[in-house]
Parts: C-alpha cells; sequence; structure tokens
C-alpha cells in the first residue's frame, strides 16, 4: 500500500542538510509526511513551501528536553501519530586524542547519543501504545572499528550501537522495531574536514536516496548500500584493513 494512503509520518534528525536532508526530501518524493528537526531550517524551510501539506520544519536541538517534547508534541498534534523515527542529528570533534577535552567530547555525548535517547523516549510510549513503529539511528563505521581523530565521536557511535542492540532485545515481543543504520563515507561538510579522496566519498543524495528505500525495514541494521555492507563485514574480520586506510591520520613517530 502506497505510504500517501497510510499517511504514514516520519521525523527525521539533523535534517537541515547532507544525508538527513537528501533522505527527507526522497521521502517526500514517495509521499510521505515528513518533520525536519534541526537548529537550521534554511534549506527545511524552501521544501517546506514547496511541500506545505506533507514537510515541517521544527526548530529542535536534540541536546535540550523541552526542545525535543515540544517538537514531537507539535507533530503528534498536526498528524496524530509517528510512523518512524530517524536519529540522524550527529556532530563531530577532529583531533587527536591529546588535543581533545573532556568538554568537547561531552558535547558529542550529548548530541550524538543523548540527542537520540531523548528522541525516544519521546517518541517510544507513542509508538507503543499504537502497537507499531520503527526508530532508525544513524551510526558510523567509526563506532565499529574506530577512526582516528575521532576518537570522541566513534566512542559515541560504539554506545549508539549497544543502545539499540539492547533497546531491540526489550522490543523483541513487540511491533516496534529499533535499527542502526550504516551510511558510507559521505561527501558531506562536516566530513570534508577528514580530508579524504572525493574519490572514496558517496553521494549525499544517493545516500538519503538509499536510506529512504529502507525507511521501513527492521533488520536490526540497515545498510545504505552493499558496498558499506561489505566493507564493514571485512574490517570487523581484518581490523588490519581498517587500520590501513586511515594510516594517513597518524604521523610516522607518533
Amino acid at each position: 500500500m502506497p505510504s500517501t494512503e497510510r499517511g504514514r509520518v516520519v521525523v527525521v534528525t539533523g535534517a537541515n542538510e547532507g544525508i538527513g536532508y537528501h533522505l527527507l526530501a526522497s521521502l517526500l518524493e514517495d509521499g510521505y509526511r515528513v518533520a525536519g528537526l534541526d537548529v537550521d531550517g534554511t534549506h527545511l524551510r524552501t521544501i517546506q513551501d514547496i511541500h506545505p501539506e506533507r514537510a515541517r520544519f521544527l526548530e529542535c536541538d536534540v541536546t535540550d528536553d523541552a526542545d525535543v517534547e515540544a517538537a514531537v508534541g507539535a507533530v503528534l498534534d498536526e498528524w496524530g501519530h509517528v510512523d518512524v523515527l530517524v536519529n540522524n542529528a550527529a556532530v563531530f570533534d577532529f583531533a587527536p586524542f591529546e588535543d581533545q577535552t573532556v568538554e568537547r567530547t561531552r558535547r558529542e555525548f550529548e548530541v550524538n547519543f543523548f540527542g537520540p535517547l531523548r528522541l525516544v523516549h519521546a517518541v517510544l510510549p507513542h509508538m507503543r501504545e499504537r502497537g507499531e513503529g520503527i526508530v532508525h539511528t544513524v551510526s558510523s563505521g567509526a563506532g565499529v572499528v574506530g577512526h582516528p581523530g575521532l576518537s570522541g565521536y566513534a566512542a559515541t557511535k560504539g554506545a549508539i550501537e549497544a543502545f539499540v542492540r539492547s533497546l531491540r532485545l526489550e522490543l523483541r515481543h513487540e511491533d516496534v522495531a529499533a535499527t542502526v543504520m550504516q551510511p558510507p563515507l559521505t561527501r558531506t561538510r562536516s566530513a570534508s574536514e577528514l580530508g579524504y579522496p572525493d574519490s572514496l566519498l558517496s553521494d549525499p543524495a544517493d545516500v538519503g536516496r538509499n536510506l529512504a528505500d529502507e525507511i521501513e525495514s527492521t533488520d536490526r541494521v540497515v545498510y545504505a548500500d552493499w558496498r558499506t555492507r561489505l566493507g564493514l563485514a571485512l574490517s570487523r574480520r581484518v581490523p588490519s584493513l581498517a587500520e590501513k586506510g586511515t594510516e594517513r591520520f597518524v604521523p610516522d613517530g607518533r
């Protein structure tokens, strides 16, 4: 049954640019009603003007309990339900561990880990009451195999991996699913800081489209494409591959 007939509602955090924006835009193409949550609404306001009946921008800082509660409440007040949540908002601080501070890493955890927890707390009781729902949380290969210069970010994504595994176990007898979404290295504004060759980065429009195609998946891990699935599987089995791929970030002699 087409999503337009079912009136499916998706909430996407960190939706103003990058993967989140293109995921939201692709879902609109597919007929979903989508609420984009972000601290910046530059692009979301435009897309709301284009799709006034099916797109909403809600200014929301995922580190603020009141913001999250108000945003989710606004979606429920207008559309009556939330079928799918996509926790996509994330930040990272790229620097060697010795140059990191506890305050900077705490900020990464507030956005990347506690942000999704706040959203899940806001939508899960509603989903359980309705007897259906999907919670996707975007992770990263860094949370599985690590990454030099991203110790805090990788730790937040590793925590997300453990959280989702635990939540799935709690929900295993219900029709509410929790998944991890794994995108590839993507050509986003933040990723540009890492200095990877452009040839290794995926187009955010393609990644958003691929994840939109999997929006109804309840698999434990939802991969954006087969290359991401294969790459992470190989990195788990052969850790030296991940080490070799990040050699450029570790100067000789350190």
